[in-house]
């Protein structure tokens, strides 16, 4: 009871259930802003499952400037350490239950920083990665072996496909959906089919595919379910002396072939904005200069954030 005799209760008081269901509207900075270190029933909150079942930092991205040498971005200094200050807070009150892991299309993590995370996010089944240029070949591999329950992976370009994949094929045996943010070519494909057989969802927008490529999947990926091309550029490469053009539409041979998919999702419509901005980048997205969060959507619901 107050001075005036009525009744007060404290924050601390609150029940739980209700302490999280507040937090629960809370974005990721507000939740690791400190609110855990107001009291042991808030901290205990602030640890709850439900608020970690997705740990989402799509809203975080590195201030950074391209270089002309490797890894071609410099990260400033204290955006580093913003990122490694939320992850230590997110990752240690999350308990390691956090199944869904959102990066950034624009965040350049150091191959640290990824480990860090994998090792205390070892029930993830869907993962969206940030750009690579900072990740190594043993970073990816190390993270991707840390996570066997692994079902969904959104990537941005890679040079060199194969490790990455292999890594999955070891470690990742329910692994069926993959979001691909750059080119698609034969290597790309190839490797698809000998290490990921079972694919059943597969997304490729507003990026260059080669059309030996795209037959290669349809022809060999026999439980591809989904198949996302929608505002590609699909480009057909002849024999020596080398040329290579642009296919307009899409043939009757490749329409029949996707014909036993459940979902043939496609356009290449000149009207489209997204046809058309995909082609004024060259099918590799310049995501900063549109919309924030575009690079969020996908016509395949399942790899849409």
């Amino acid at each position: 009871m107050d001075e005036s005799g009525a009744t007060t209760r404290k924050w601390e008081d609150l029940d739980t259930d209700i302490l999280v269901t507040i937090f629960q509207m809370f974005d990721i900075f507000e939740l690791t802003s400190g609110i855990a270190h107001v009291c042991s029933a808030w901290r205990m909150a602030c640890c709850d499952p439900l608020l970690w079942k997705t740990l989402d930092l799509s809203a975080l991205e590195s201030n950074f400037i391209r270089i002309p040498l490797e890894p071609y971005v410099y990260v400033h200094g204290r955006s580093d350490k913003t990122v490694t200050q939320v992850l230590k807070i997110a990752l240690n009150l999350s308990r390691g239950s956090i199944q869904t892991l959102i990066f950034h299309v624009n965040l350049y993590l150091s191959d640290e920083q990824l480990t860090y995370t994998a090792e205390r996010c070892p029930l993830v089944k869907r993962i969206v990665m940030p750009a690579w240029n900072r990740i190594k070949k043993t970073g990816i591999c190390k993270a991707i072996s840390m996570w066997p329950h692994l079902e969904s992976m959104t990537m941005p370009s890679i040079a060199n496909p194969p490790y990455l994949l292999e890594e999955i094929s070891k470690n990742c045996k329910n692994f069926s959906k993959l979001k691909i943010m750059g080119p698609f070519d034969m290597l790309f494909a190839s490797s698809l089919v000998s290490y990921i057989p079972k694919l059943k969802v597969l997304s490729l927008r507003c990026s260059v595919i080669f059309k030996d490529a795209l037959i290669t999947i349809l022809e060999k990926l026999q439980d591809l379910e989904v198949l996302n091309i929608s505002h590609c550029i699909l480009i057909e490469a002849g024999p020596p002396p080398l040329w290579k053009r642009v296919v307009k539409e899409i043939d009757p041979f490749i329409v029949d072939k996707a014909s036993r998919l459940r979902e043939f999702l496609v356009c290449m419509n000149d009207s489209c904005v997204m046809c058309q901005r995909a082609r004024s980048d060259e099918g590799l997205m310049r995501w900063y200069k549109y919309e924030e969060g575009l690079w969020k959507s996908d016509e395949a619901r399942s790899l849409a954030l």
